[in-house]
């Protein structure tokens, strides 16, 4: 997969799953008909954010973004649907590559050379972007829901 269609997914998902958790709002607060939509949409749209970061994560030390648009990357996250908006600038600023920089290139520095392991290995990267994401999503259960 390359950094366009893995951002695409990402972003896509994510404002995919804003969607279904709305609707779930909308079904427990407005009609007061059920809480099953928050509650698994609620979890669902968890999980893809928490990717949603991880990935723009990795795209920010593989394509060299500026610490800025990493920044915008993850804020975008937080409002509903912001991540297609971003994921269409990120396409149009040229951020997103056909291919991954450090599966070719010597990494610099630690956090180049987690990721260039990480993309040398798609089924050990892929492991561990899941291992992360679960982790992630434990820390927030344990947490609690956002007040």
């Amino acid at each position: 997969m390359t950094p366009r269609r893995l951002h695409r997914v990402v972003a896509v998902a994510e404002a995919v799953t804003w969607a279904l958790l709305l609707t779930g709002m909308f079904l427990k607060y407005v009609t007061e008909t059920t809480e099953l939509g928050v509650r698994v949409f609620g979890m669902v749209h968890g999980v893809v954010f928490i990717a949603y970061c991880l990935a723009t994560v990795l795209l920010w030390v593989d394509q060299r973004w500026p610490v800025s648009r990493l920044a915008l990357g993850l804020v975008a996250a937080v409002p509903p649907f912001a991540t297609v908006p971003f994921e269409r600038y990120a396409e149009r600023s040229r951020l997103l590559g056909d291919a991954w920089r450090l599966r070719s290139e010597h990494p610099r520095g630690p956090l180049e050379t987690v990721t260039a392991w990480l993309l040398r290995r798609p089924a050990q990267g892929l492991l561990v972007g899941l291992v992360a994401v679960a982790g992630l999503t434990g820390v927030a259960l344990l947490v609690g829901p956002p007040a």
